[in-house]
């Protein structure tokens, strides 16, 4: 297994750089699809330099196949020989594994930008490497300026590396204020589906099921990320992105339930006008945004019609769903208690989806573990990794 742990930042690609070089982290999730289908599309102006997944060793390497990267990085090392295996009829594509090999592909020479889609705080180490070598950002990955957006901010300041954004809500943001130069945020309006639970008591959100939460009304994405939506706890972390990004106070932002997820978002300015971006819930708009910014090309997708539908707009319920409210007050405590919930967040996502727990338990859950994890007002890089691993191993003690 020596060369799982060979260096990839070696690698060197023969022909001309006329297109974009493109790393996408989480090839094969939700996201990393889609973005592949937009690569598709624009042939001509982009190509996959590298692609990385987890575990999902088969569709990695029929990806490669398809798309000829120069590289393919497992992160569960112990798929390294089944993917060298399917891809040895592919010499021209380098195999590597292990976390520390995506962090190390990210800075290769030939790379343009870094779509990071990966899930979870898995992506901040691989983030944190791509700005040092001052690779455009496309952040797909919103656990990265959950957990360390000070940090991120920070560095991304330092080395003068761009961050470009991929969620649908904040891309929408982005392109709102496109073009407004220094002109003053009043309010930033992010929007919210409401997940598959918004009509529920909180009685009957005692009995849902895997099954239930994973039917979100609206998008088609990961497991991880549908709990989330419907917990609505993927809001709250879109609130601790968008302060990050935008660089607003929390208390900026106000979150609107728009069951028809047509305004993806909006931007209020000082003298009261408002800019939104509208479209239909496709996500290789935002990708293709970041891909082309400041271009707009052309996309194969449904149009919007606003006179199929009424669009409506609602205030959350931060009692039913409290995983929102505590993404608020981690932003208020700041320091690592973002991180706190994170991690907490991730355990009992899992534990619910593995059915160790229930759908109301995941915010009780992670606000005990809020209470207990040790609170550090300014943390380091090595901090978060310390609090990601005390935050997890306590969360998952207390669900038992």
């Amino acid at each position: 297994m020596e060369q799982q742990h060979a260096s990839p930042l070696s690698e060197t690609r023969g022909d001309e750089r006329t297109k974009k070089q493109i790393a996408i982290l989480g090839s094969t999730g939700s996201i990393g699809t889609q973005a592949l289908q937009v690569i598709e599309e624009h042939s001509d102006l982009y190509e996959v330099y590298c692609l990385t997944a987890n575990n999902r060793v088969e569709l990695l390497a029929e990806q490669a196949r398809r798309f000829k990267p120069a590289a393919v990085v497992i992160a569960n090392e112990m798929l390294y020989d089944k993917l060298r295996t399917l891809l040895a009829d592919e010499p021209d594509i380098k195999v590597y594994a292990g976390p520390d090999a995506i962090d190390e592909i990210v800075e290769s020479g030939p790379i343009d930008m870094v779509l990071t889609a990966m899930v979870g705080f898995a992506g901040l180490s691989p983030t944190i490497h791509a700005i040092k070598a001052r690779k455009t950002i496309c952040l797909a990955n919103k656990e990265t300026l959950v957990v360390a957006g000070e940090l991120i901010r920070e560095l991304a300041t330092r080395y003068r590396t761009p961050i470009l954004p991929v969620d649908s809500e904040h891309s929408a943001i982005f392109q709102s204020i496109a073009g407004e130069g220094d002109n003053e945020i009043e309010k930033i309006l992010l929007t919210a589906s409401g997940g598959p639970f918004r009509n529920m008591t909180t009685d009957r959100l005692a009995t849902v099921t895997k099954a239930d939460a994973l039917r979100h009304p609206t998008w088609e994405m990961g497991a991880k990320i549908t709990i989330d939506s419907a917990t609505m706890m993927n809001k709250g972390f879109e609130v601790i992105e968008a302060k990050w990004l935008f660089g607003v106070d929390a208390r900026q932002i106000e979150v609107l339930v728009h069951p028809q997820s047509i305004v993806h978002s909006a931007v209020q300015f000082r003298d009261g006008a408002v800019k939104a971006q509208l479209g239909v819930p496709d996500m290789r708009l935002p990708i293709q945004y970041a891909f082309s910014y400041p271009q707009r090309l052309h996309l194969s997708s449904e149009r919007l019609d606003l006179f199929s539908q009424p669009l409506e707009f609602f205030k959350p319920d931060m009692e039913k769903f409290r995983c929102l409210a505590l993404a608020f007050e981690a932003i208020d405590r700041g320091g690592n208690m973002p991180c706190i919930v994170n991690a907490a967040n991730e355990v009992v996502n899992r534990g619910f989806l593995d059915g160790r727990c229930g759908f109301i338990q995941m915010s009780e859950i992670i606000e005990k573990t809020m209470g207990r994890t040790t609170f550090d007002p300014e943390p380091t890089y090595e901090t978060y990794v310390a609090t990601d691993m005390e935050a997890r191993r306590i969360a998952a003690e207390i669900m038992g």
